[in-house]
């Protein structure tokens, strides 16, 4: 049977148990999104998708609301046997109509959905910056910088909330508790006063230690906090950077991480990114915004 007589089912979200299908889908494609990773973008908000007549899932895309105010759309896929469908466009608008018109969205495009994004009203407001590293060279110990790297503790959460809605420019308490409770090691920085003035995550991937969000005051400091999530890695290493940290990049391609790509970030129903305080130094992952 040819693919353009396969029958494909009506547009559905998925759920727990289509977690399998997703993988095989990402790795159709050569992405990398495990069970984790899925099981953290479900709780924190929806997963849509196509689904031939044999149950495949063919399709998907995700959205992630942070309040009413904004939202972030990732993991847009489709089957190669089934593009030129029109189901990317398709399962994305199904995301779109899942938030109210007036809420902000927020992508990260490949080279391959740019043009589908603009087409659906999204522009282009900025870029991330993709490093990866096979092999860390751990950072010369500034004992100049007088702050506290610990674990997180429960309690630090609304500590955390807070610094990062500023950073990130939204609340997003659902996704970081999910995030945490999915990270290989969750970190705050502390003040001689005993203030948490930054955190960062690494969450364990199939390929990368994924190293994000990364909330610092400064450069100086989120490279600290950089060499203390990676130092004891044996393994690949990933972050992806926000534009205007050239300072803190500039100190990385010193550790070994090597920029392979710089994606754009695309907006719909606004004119301009969340505001933002210049603290966040790396972001959760491309899905999340």
């Amino acid at each position: 049977m040819s693919v353009s007589e396969r029958t494909i089912t009506n547009l559905v979200r998925l759920e727990e148990w289509d977690i399998p299908g997703l993988i095989a889908l990402s790795v159709s494609i050569g992405w990398d999104y495990d069970k984790d990773e899925i099981n953290t973008v479900m709780s924190s908000g929806k997963v849509y998708g196509h689904k031939n007549k044999e149950g495949k899932i063919v399709s998907s895309a995700a959205i992630i609301p942070y309040g009413s105010s904004l939202a972030s759309i990732g993991m847009v896929i489709v089957h190669q046997d089934y593009r030129g469908k029109g189901l990317g466009r398709k399962v994305t608008q199904k995301c779109l109509d899942s938030v109210s018109g007036d809420t902000m969205v927020m992508l990260i495009a490949t080279d391959e959905g740019k043009s589908m994004y603009e087409s659906m009203g999204f522009s282009s407001k900025d870029s991330v910056h993709k490093y990866l590293c096979d092999n860390y060279l751990p950072m010369k110990s500034n004992d100049a910088l007088n702050v506290e790297i610990i674990p997180l503790r429960k309690e630090d959460l609304s500590q955390v909330v807070k610094i990062d809605k500023d950073a990130f420019g939204a609340e997003r308490r659902t996704f970081l508790i999910n995030r945490i409770n999915q990270a290989k090691e969750s970190l705050v920085i502390k003040s001689p006063d005993g203030n948490i003035i930054g955190y960062g995550l690494s969450i364990l991937g199939p390929i990368n230690l994924i190293l994000g969000p990364i909330v610092a005051p400064d450069h100086h400091t989120a490279s600290l906090l950089i060499d203390k999530l990676a130092s004891n890695h044996q393994g690949k290493l990933r972050i992806d950077i926000p534009s205007g940290n050239e300072d803190f990049m500039s100190h990385i391609d010193k550790c070994g991480f090597v920029k392979v790509s710089q994606p754009p970030i695309m907006i719909k129903n606004s004119k301009q990114l969340p505001q933002r305080n210049k603290a966040l130094y790396g972001i959760a992952a491309q899905i999340f915004g």
